[in-house]
């Protein structure tokens, strides 16, 4: 079981999110949270649901309308699916790290644009040396 496993009927799921059963239901038509059902067509809620159900619940103490509601809720949502999918490509990239060591490397060229390197070189310094005098004014 995990925090999205449907376990709760609505009378517990009321009480756990401190809430009237008729106000889930609502929820429900609205569409801010939407519980699993089951082949009877019951209301089944997740622990996930219950804690959407307690931030719908605070949201609202603080005045946040039924509509703000639902765009923070959208957002949030947006947000958790933006960071599976950096998650997702940060995996990808180490691997790609790690089947291809060593196949980008850069390094500031003299004129501060990025140089590409191949594996194992180094960049050659200039080792000319400048003097600087100051101009005679006399």
């Amino acid at each position: 079981m995990d925090e999205t496993s449907p376990l709760f009927v609505i009378s517990v799921a009321a009480e756990l999110a401190g809430m009237h059963p008729q106000t889930l239901r609502q929820y429900d038509r609205l569409g801010l949270v939407s519980p699993t059902r089951t082949a009877g067509k019951s209301r089944r809620y997740s622990m996930r649901d219950v804690v959407q159900l307690r931030e719908i619940a605070q949201l609202s103490s603080e005045g946040v309308s039924l509509e703000g509601i639902r765009r923070v809720l959208g957002l949030e949502d947006e947000v958790a699916t933006l960071k599976a999918r950096v998650r997702e490509l940060e995996a990808m990239l180490a691997d790609e790290m790690l089947n291809r060591p060593g196949r980008r490397v850069f390094a500031a060229g003299a004129e501060g644009e990025v140089v590409t390197l191949r594996s194992g070189t180094r960049v050659r310094r200039e080792t000319a040396m400048v003097v600087w005098r100051p101009l005679d004014r006399g």
